[in-house]
């Protein structure tokens, strides 16, 4: 067995990257706080309609999830069914994972309440900036996204999980014809007392069939009425049991999705998919894995 201590090393660390990825700090024209827009481009040639494209909310949380497993399956498409194509990622100036104070405004449709601070001293949280988002990822992200790579505008996909599924319901129910393809995982469709079924509803009422059109809802089995094996027994199981009759994210999910696949509305078709074993975090990965098949299968 070799000695460990002989292993040569360089002085530092290096920085690890990932290869055909960039960022760029992306404020609205009106100025405001900047977004950070992480792109993978394939280093190839693209096909001549151009790239599809699967956008991401939550970008500092999800970009590198889904640049990984695009690469790992579009390198065997016929094993896989995928493709090559761009991911953007739409996130902020952080390390972190996750800004909850200015997701919590942008991922969340309107009109908007007002809640105490996360922390002590800390900023009162807003939420209902879901129509700026929306108008900021139309009129400033997809425009520059398009002068840096060609773009199949015929073929781009929206994922969104948690407040970002709640955001990617209000984006196509707001903006049916922005995106073709649409995944909401773990969707927060209670807040803010389910308001997001009565804009289904107008929807439904007033939205002519969209061809070309699908949605993917999915929730991990842990996301409903059935408690996760590490939190039963523990102090707060009473007050998670009583928070999933509230949440009810995969209930809430699965009647959505019942409901939209039965209007026929959507020519793609609505489903719902329970991943098992799953928590609301846990899914997350899983869902990226299935936003990246549904976004760049391989067309016939």
């Amino acid at each position: 067995m070799s000695n460990p201590s002989s292993c040569r090393t360089q002085a530092l660390p290096a920085s690890v990257t990932i290869a055909d990825a960039t960022f760029v700090d992306l404020s609205r024209a009106d100025a405001g706080r900047p977004f950070r827009i992480f792109l993978y481009r394939p280093s190839k040639t693209p096909p001549p309609e151009g790239w599809p494209v699967l956008y991401l909310t939550d970008g500092n949380a999800c970009f590198a999830t889904a640049v990984d497993a695009l690469k790992v399956q579009s390198s065997y498409p016929n094993g896989t069914n995928v493709d090559d194509g761009v991911v953007v990622a739409i996130g902020y100036p952080s390390d972190q994972p996750y800004d909850p104070l200015r997701r919590s405004w942008d991922l969340s449709p309107p009109p908007g309440r007002v809640y105490p601070p996360f922390f002590a001293d800390g900023p009162d949280v807003k939420t209902g900036g879901g129509e700026l988002f929306l108008t900021f990822i139309e009129d400033h992200v997809k425009p520059w996204i398009e002068e840096q790579v060609p773009i199949d505008r015929s073929r781009q996909t929206l994922f969104g999980h948690s407040f970002g599924g709640l955001f990617t319901l209000y984006a196509l129910f707001s903006q049916p014809s922005a995106f073709s393809r649409w995944v909401a995982a773990s969707p927060a469709i209670f807040w803010e007392d389910a308001a997001i079924l009565t804009q289904e509803n107008m929807f439904t009422q007033r939205q002519a069939p969209l061809a070309h059109t699908e949605l993917h809802l999915s929730a991990g089995q842990y996301e409903g009425k059935s408690l996760a094996p590490f939190h039963k027994g523990a102090a707060d199981e009473a007050k998670r049991q009583e928070r999933s009759r509230e949440t009810r994210t995969v209930e809430y999910a699965y009647e959505m999705a019942q409901r939209l696949d039965a209007s026929n509305i959507l020519g793609g078709g609505a489903v719902f998919e329970e991943y098992a074993g799953e928590n609301h975090m846990s899914a997350l990965p899983i869902a990226l894995n299935r936003a990246v098949q549904i976004a760049f299968r391989r067309m016939p």
